[in-house]
């Protein structure tokens, strides 16, 4: 067998999740950090799909965790991007640049920040990443979470960990507004309270829980919320957490039994499509996961939350006709959003439509002329487009 072959093959039994195989293909001499055509190696492909046995393999066999592939994208960004904080806390073992940042030029943590993955923030910041790193959009974690954020309970959680480990909530976007400003026009009543130092967490077994929780001792965080719902079965915030921390074990159908049990109990609640829709996510149920962004969707009278979210694990599974759909609804309802054109953009580029992505960035140019990324973005669409 050729030595390229071999190469090859590890890459596709990484993303496949072959140990038995992985192994073999190593003893047999393939290259380790050999990249495919889009750069990627075996440990990105085994990344991606969350393949976390593979991953300590290929870790032990000396793979690069800051090894980029043809988007700027390193296997430990790609795990803080995913919510995989099983990855991220081997990726951070094995020697993770810390202050790596991936196109949009964010951190590790900014992404998991902005897509509400509590695990995968709370790594980040125990690790050091820095929690006030501006990436190139204008954007910190905390405004990332506050602005791509619901308010909700899991946001609120984020910003929670964000706000204890120093992140400025004055700091402005490239617009002037900080995270506190935001928040207060987004109507975020809890994060207000947050960002100003004001909430105060009234009901202990919830503060217990979540310090246990914190502790990585969910059997502990789970029976303290179980003893309250004895005699509070109908607590919505008791629910969630349990439903939370159930997740966190993997204990995924319970958790997505408590999620829908809350939204029997009171429909009005669409923050529990999210957590239905993560829940799946992590099941690897992408219709359903899918379909439980749609009902919060036609349910909500402010759809972008949801939508945008959406498009987000459209593009992680690589569905980018469909991504751009998304965006495309999301720019009808609020034209000047130049990070809704530069995700277009970007699906755009994937899809290997560069003039439809030049058209995208300009969008995004001409709401934030200033911005260098954009420019850049738009210079290497170009150069793709003359090179076809």
């Amino acid at each position: 067998m050729e030595t390229k072959n071999l190469n090859q093959e590890l890459i596709e039994a990484s993303e496949q999740g072959n140990i038995a195989v992985v192994r073999q293909l190593l003893a047999e001499g393939a290259n380790v950090d050999f990249k495919d055509m889009n750069g990627r190696t075996a440990l990105m492909a085994a990344t991606q799909k969350n393949q976390i046995e593979v991953v300590t393999v290929l870790l032990e066999a000396g793979s690069d965790v800051n090894t980029r592939d043809i988007t700027l994208l390193t296997p430990f960004i790609c795990s803080g991007a995913n919510g995989f904080h099983e990855i991220l806390s081997l990726m951070l073992k094995y020697g993770a640049d810390l202050k790596s940042v991936n196109r949009f030029g964010g951190t590790a943590l900014l992404p998991s920040s902005e897509k509400g993955y509590l695990k995968t923030v709370q790594r980040c910041l125990d690790a050091g990443v820095p929690v006030n790193h501006v990436n190139d959009l204008g954007w910190s974690a905390l405004l990332e979470s506050v602005i791509l954020g619901n308010g909700g309970r899991l946001y609120s959680d984020v910003i929670e960990l964000l706000v204890e480990a120093g992140a400025d909530v004055h700091l402005p976007d490239r617009d002037g507004k900080s995270s506190l400003q935001h928040a207060i026009e987004l109507k975020q009543a809890k994060v207000v309270q947050l960002l100003k130092k004001e909430f105060v967490e009234n009901n202990e077994t919830i503060k217990l829980a979540k310090s246990a929780a914190l502790a990585d001792q969910y059997e502990k965080a789970i029976e303290l919320i179980d003893n309250a719902l004895e005699s509070d079965q109908e607590n919505l915030d008791l629910l969630y957490y349990k439903g939370y921390f159930l997740q966190e074990v993997k204990s995924y159908e319970e958790a997505l039994e408590l999620y829908q049990k809350a939204l029997a109990m009171n429909p009005d609640s669409l923050d529990f499509y999210f957590y239905t829709a993560n829940c799946l996510r992590l099941m690897k149920k992408p219709e359903e996961a899918l379909a439980e962004y749609d009902k919060a969707v036609s349910l909500d009278h402010d759809e972008t939350f949801y939508l945008y979210h959406k498009s987000n694990y459209l593009r992680e599974l690589g569905r980018h006709e469909e991504a751009v759909q998304a965006m495309d609804q999301l720019l009808a309802m609020q034209p000047n959003r130049y990070d809704f054109s530069f995700h277009k953009a970007n699906s755009l580029r994937s899809l290997g439509k560069h003039e439809d992505a030049i058209e995208a960035i300009e969008n995004a140019i001409k709401n934030d002329p200033a911005n260098p990324l954009y420019h850049t973005h738009k210079q290497t669409s170009l150069e793709l487009l003359g090179n076809e």
